[in-house]
């Protein structure tokens, strides 16, 4: 396939935790490229597979609006996350509004944390007049089946008596009965579509409290109660929603996959999916002659839903060369290559510590990308590089 002249590079990362974020790590990668090839068109297309970043990767890439929301965090502090709107598209994701990134180790507490910053989020939507939302799912600080969300929205939880319950695990405890009649009309014309990169049901061993409590500090106990929890919120639901509680994806970000489903009517997609599909990434990588992607750590289990899998089957479709770099690859990794990545680059270039690793990410991606471009060039030209990956 001809390609266009000059050298036209889609960057097409994930972020880098702890290290930079997608689009800065686009932005490092565009400057690599243009020190050694300064003609190149390079198309920033930064990704997320429904995490961190999720929102502002599509935000970038279609050049869209942000706007400040406030919003209450997992614990009931105030807070300020983005909303990214275009025309009536809105999109959001849970990491910035009730992220456990947000909540410092020592604050946390799974017990009393809820999701109410996403309905923060999801109602400035709706008053900015969108009628699409698409929902990163991932990150969250909260297990509380997407109670807290709905509450934001207009739902009430009521004990035995008809007095009101907060919407967090500890609340759900004297629960007895869902009402819905104060939940906002406006949902009913929202198309709501959320990126779940997880097919984990909401109840069960495989459900939101075992597979992922312990990860947002959850004890054993702990986890144990927050599965009975949720199956009460469930047991007072509506039949339509006790259904949805087996769904693939209903045990997403602590059961807001299954209340965006249950309540909203939302599809859930594989998020790098649903990213490029909303970027056109697919048009991008097949106008270009060389892809780039990259995140943190590459392993055998990227191919299970990661966004540098997604990004190569999709150059791989149009035979584009995809390389990948990344701050660790490990061993394993080589299984990418049998799935459209055309090679594996580490962008460390010394021995050096973690914190050092994370501090100096930039740099280290910007060289190397350098580097990837020189040998892509050389190659290309038929003359040795002269230089080697490190």
């Amino acid at each position: 396939m001809a390609k266009t002249s000059p050298l036209t590079v889609v960057l097409a990362p994930d972020s880098f935790k702890e290290s930079m974020t997608a689009v800065q790590a686009a932005e490092a990668m565009a400057r690599g490229i243009l020190a050694v090839a300064p003609d190149a068109v390079c198309v920033r297309v930064p990704m997320s597979d429904g995490g961190e970043g999720f929102a502002d990767a599509i935000g970038t890439a279609l050049a869209a609006e942000r706007s400040p929301v406030r919003i209450t965090d997992a614990r009931g502090r105030a807070a300020t996350a983005t909303l990214v709107h275009l025309d009536d598209l809105a999109v959001i994701d849970v990491a910035s509004a009730v992220g456990l990134g947000m909540i410092a180790p020592a604050d946390r507490d799974i017990m009393t944390s809820d999701s109410r910053g996403v309905g923060d989020l999801i109602r400035a939507a709706l008053d900015g007049g969108a009628h699409r939302l698409i929902v990163g799912l991932g990150g969250s600080a909260t297990t509380d089946g997407g109670a807290g969300m709905l509450s934001a929205l207009g739902a009430q939880f009521l004990d035995r008596e008809g007095r009101p319950v907060p919407p967090t695990p500890e609340g759900l405890r004297r629960l007895d009965r869902l009402d819905l009649s104060g939940l906002d009309p406006r949902l009913a014309r929202l198309e709501v579509e959320a990126a779940c990169d997880v097919t984990n049901p909401l109840l069960g061993p495989q459900g939101a409290s075992v597979t992922f409590g312990p990860q947002k500090g959850a004890s054993a106990d702990q986890v144990h109660e927050l599965d009975v929890l949720l199956e009460r919120l469930v047991a007072v639901s509506p039949a339509a929603a006790r259904e949805m509680s087996v769904r693939p994806g209903a045990g997403a970000a602590g059961g807001l996959g299954w209340a965006l489903m249950a309540f909203l009517d939302a599809a859930t997609r594989p998020g790098v999916e649903l990213l490029a599909e909303t970027v056109g990434l697919a048009q991008a990588v097949g106008d270009a002659s060389l892809v780039l992607t990259g995140e943190g750590s590459v392993d055998a289990q990227t191919l299970s839903g990661k966004t540098v899998a997604g990004v190569a089957r999709i150059a791989a479709a149009t035979e584009v060369p995809c390389v990948v770099l990344a701050g660790r690859v490990t061993s394993d990794a080589e299984a990418l290559l049998d799935h459209g990545v055309t090679a594996l680059v580490p962008i460390l270039h010394e021995v050096t510590d973690l914190a050092a690793a994370l501090r100096n990410g930039p740099g280290n991606l910007e060289r190397a990308t350098a580097t990837v471009v020189r040998i892509y060039l050389a190659g290309a030209s038929g003359h040795s590089a002269g230089t080697e990956l490190h």
